[in-house]
């Protein structure tokens, strides 16, 4: 039996209750009003994997039935769950407790349809803050219905935080020139998503950009005064030019000012208690219009200086401030400054990655959470087995440094190309290793995924989608750079050093090699449960996608080589074949976001290659 998060303790008995028509979901008096939304999950689960459409009372428990109650005699995180011939009893030390113990039994029946198997399972996490991170500015903002699918799977696997990135993705009420060709979150649709994630046990907290990464608001007209580079109105998109600058100029009282204006109005529309201001790649502080205030001061006090005034804005409003401690990490002396409530978000992506600013950001006393990532950034298919390795550590690294929290992330880089549906497996590495210290190897993990969440009976799914991202030769990142640096009319250089550095020999192999993984996803697809195979379309223009940017950059270093290629024109066709199938999966799951600017890069590169090779 496959439970994920796997519980600290497990008795499985012999024996088995059979579901029947007159099997009732019995709320107990002690359960709250919200108990109903967990009742209603599991009427579902039951109804769709037993075929049974049991009913949710109140009232007096009998002899086979489900039985939830809350016992605040219980840990608030403690949970149990038992078996046997009487019935099924679900018990929680609070609310969200008992949605635990809910989910755990969503899972059996997922397995085990109307026969459960007897069983005692005594569950609670090791660390209480367990949230993901999903990246809604930088390319993809999902459908409503997306979101929620989201916050119902977090659900599912135990987590109980969503944080949603915003830089310019939300439409404030007076900064119309931020959001005018965009089409952003409303106050509307947070309130709502707000109010999903609560009936679920999830804390959705505000994330908003508001010292570096403001690239679209700082290049207004009404802004950039604010922007600590000059000239930062009227220029080219540019994914790059996003990534890396637009910096407040914190030598302007305006600065805070505006910012705070910002926060302010935004803060209103969640419950929370919590704000994250991110305030993390502040890449050009110091190095523009307050110059000479960093000369004074240092970068890393000026940097303080503006972090600390807004944070003191948030607790004199009842928040608890977040921010992301790349900068931090790097002045820990100046981590007594900061309020005691602060939290700071320890990030690190790479698999073999250093515990260095955890260990730092223990050693000077402030609270942190550690924050590892899915992997999903510029490529076509997530970096499976490198999220798998880089979220055991950063979560190994959480118990050592006494961490209060885990936030796994999902960043949208270069316009969030890969698909929603292939950073689930990394939700899902998150939730199991943030829970508890038991977790399986990689390839035992995904074969529990496969099973679990995607009804796969052979167990080979998941292993499968994460060899999609080792096929890529000239990846999504190259392609965007190289078009951008041409565009700008320099980097000559940097264009030969990278067709130096990527080896475009490999791609005639990888792209065979796609070919067989694509026949091995179609023999697997047969055992897949009937709801989940539309995913295939995903891997499918997902892999497409990569075996046609690999045939590109093969041909653009042909070029570099003074060869002469001649299927320029064909490979041209290709591009814009499969940017017309992701563009029509793009818009099933999501709003307009970076999808225009995603098209410009393929429709570049067709024409580029259409051109007559001299």
């Amino acid at each position: 039996m496959i439970l994920l998060p796997i519980p600290k303790k497990v008795e499985e008995k012999e024996g088995s209750l059979m579901l029947r028509m007159n099997t009732m979901i019995m709320m107990d008096q002690s359960c709250p009003q919200g108990a109903r939304v967990y009742a209603g999950q599991l009427k579902e689960e039951i109804s769709t994997w037993a075929g049974l459409k049991l009913d949710i009372s109140r009232g007096v428990f009998r002899k086979g039935d489900i039985l939830l109650k809350v016992d605040e005699s219980l840990d608030q995180d403690h949970y149990s769950l038992k078996i046997d011939r009487e019935g099924a009893f679900l018990t929680g030390g609070s609310l969200h407790a008992l949605g635990y113990a809910v989910q755990t039994l969503r899972q059996i029946v997922r397995q085990k349809a109307g026969l459960l198997p007897w069983v005692s399972i005594e569950d609670e996490p090791d660390i209480k803050n367990r949230g993901f991170y999903h990246d809604a500015t930088r390319g993809r903002i999902q459908s409503m219905e997306n979101l929620k699918k989201l916050a119902d799977t977090l659900c599912f696997y135990k987590m109980n935080q969503l944080q949603l990135y915003v830089e310019h993705t939300y439409l404030f009420r007076d900064m119309t020139e931020l959001w005018r060709d965009e089409e952003p979150l409303t106050a509307e649709e947070i309130m709502e998503l707000d109010q999903y994630c609560y009936d679920r046990g999830i804390e959705l907290i505000p994330s908003l950009a508001t010292f570096g990464h403001m690239y679209k608001l700082l290049g207004t007209r009404t802004c950039e005064d604010l922007c600590e580079m000059p000239d930062s109105f009227g220029k080219m998109f540019s994914f790059e030019d996003r990534m890396a600058h637009h910096t407040v100029n914190v030598s302007n009282p305006g600065s805070i000012a505006m910012v705070k204006n910002l926060v302010r109005e935004f803060m209103q529309l969640f419950r929370t208690d919590k704000f994250n201001i991110c305030a993390d790649e502040t890449f050009d502080l110091g190095k523009g219009k307050s110059a000479k205030l960093a000369e004074e001061k240092g970068t890393g006090v000026l940097y303080v200086d503006y972090i600390k005034e807004l944070f003191q804005f948030l607790v004199d409003n009842g928040k608890v401030p977040m921010f992301w401690g790349d900068i931090i990490s790097g002045h820990p002396e100046l981590c007594p400054e900061l309020p005691k409530e602060v939290i700071c978000l320890t990030w690190g992506y790479v698999e073999n990655q250093s515990d260095w600013a955890a260990k730092i950001i223990h050693k000077a006393g402030a609270l942190q959470y550690l924050c590892p990532g899915v992997c999903g950034w510029n490529t076509w298919v997530n970096y499976m087995s490198g999220s798998y390795k880089n979220i055991v550590r950063m979560c190994g690294f959480a118990r050592q440094y006494n961490a209060i929290g885990v936030l796994n992330t999902d960043w949208g880089d270069f316009g969030h190309v890969n698909q929603p549906i292939f950073s689930i497996p990394g939700l899902i590495y998150g939730a199991v290793c943030s829970w508890g210290e038991n977790v399986p190897e990689y390839e035992e993990m995904n074969r529990q995924i496969s099973i679990l969440e995607f009804g796969d009976a052979s167990g080979e799914f998941v292993g499968l989608l994460g060899e999609g991202c080792g096929k890529q030769v000239f990846g999504w990142y190259n392609a965007v750079a190289i078009k951008e640096w041409a565009q700008k009319g320099r980097e000559r250089e940097k264009i030969q050093e990278l067709f130096e550095k990527e080896d475009m020999s490999k791609v005639p192999d990888r792209n065979g090699a796609i070919e067989i993984l694509e026949a091995k996803l179609r023999e697997c697809s047969r055992h897949l449960d009937s709801r989940s195979r539309w995913i295939l379309e995903c891997a499918h223009v997902a892999l497409e996608a990569t075996r046609v940017w690999n045939e590109t950059g093969l041909f653009l270093s042909n070029l570099q080589k003074g060869q002469k290629p001649e299927n320029g024109a064909a490979i041209a066709g290709e591009l814009e074949r499969c940017l017309h199938y992701y563009q029509r999966l793009w818009r099933e799951n999501s709003k307009s976001g970076d999808i225009d600017k995603i098209s410009d890069v393929f429709c570049w590169y067709a024409d580029l290659l259409r051109r007559p090779v001299d």
